[in-house]
């Protein structure tokens, strides 16, 4: 399976939901899988989603919460890789003050409508929306100090290169605040080919020792990973398949 084909189907899978706003699909990121802990219901404090538009809410496909794990402070410049409706984009933008700056890539036209009909109806100035792909970032070198993500890097075809792209844009000490799923174990090959499923933010999830792999190799350092599954959710899992769970994860860029 190409990358183009990866991109193409996540492009349409997520343009769909924005085109028809069906909450009902918007209450989880990884459809209907066992054991990824993803409820996009209980993702957030309530009272950080006061004033936010429903249409930022109701397009949440998160699988965390990298704001707050972030720690952000005012006057910081945040990148959201993945930015969707805008939900994270909004959340931290208040946390970064009117000196900060957030910026939001996103590579399906349809949810960058959503989000800059969003930020109009906020008047969210701080904040602004960029077309492009996380594997070839349309940021300048060295001009962000954080990065984060949520539920989208495992949608990637080529996740080197978007931790890659995370560590060129970072200024020296800047850091990286992820939520994502990934996996202990492998799919098969034939389970990977399954577009629908990548899509879904399941098959192209990939074993958490490969993933923090891939970050050291891009220059990462104090990668931390928390696993948010209570033990509770092991039991749920599919026999044959690798564990699908969804983590936290942290690191800096020395």
């Amino acid at each position: 399976m190409s990358n183009q084909a990866v991109h193409e189907a996540v492009r349409e899978h997520y343009g769909a939901i924005a085109r028809s706003l069906d909450t009902a699909q918007a209450t989880s990121c990884c459809g209907d899988t066992p054991s990824c802990g993803c409820n996009s219901s209980s993702l957030y404090n309530v009272e950080m989603l006061e004033g936010l538009p429903v249409d930022a809410t109701n397009l949440s496909l998160g699988c965390g919460d990298p704001v707050t794990i972030a720690s952000l402070k005012p006057g910081e410049t945040v990148l959201d890789l993945g930015s969707g409706g805008g939900i994270d984009c909004f959340l931290a933008a208040r946390r970064v003050g009117e000196t900060g700056h957030i910026i939001g890539v996103d590579m399906t036209p349809d949810m960058l409508a959503k989000a800059n009909a969003n930020k109009h109806k906020m008047g969210a100035r701080n904040v602004e929306f960029r077309q492009g792909q996380i594997e070839a970032l349309p940021v300048e070198d060295n001009t962000v100090d954080v990065v984060m993500s949520n539920c989208v890097i495992n949608l990637s075809p080529d996740k080197a290169a978007v931790f890659r792209e995370a560590y060129r844009v970072l200024r020296p000490g800047g850091r990286v605040s992820i939520s994502d799923i990934v996996t202990e174990g492998e799919f098969s090959p034939e389970l990977r080919a399954q577009v629908d499923k990548w899509a879904e933010c399941v098959t192209g999830a990939i074993d958490v020792e490969q993933y923090t792999g891939l970050m050291r190799q891009a220059g990462f350092v104090d990668i931390q990973v928390v696993d948010k599954v209570t033990a509770d959710d092991l039991a749920a899992a599919q026999p044959g398949l690798p564990r699908v769970y969804s983590a936290r994860v942290t690191a800096r860029k020395p």
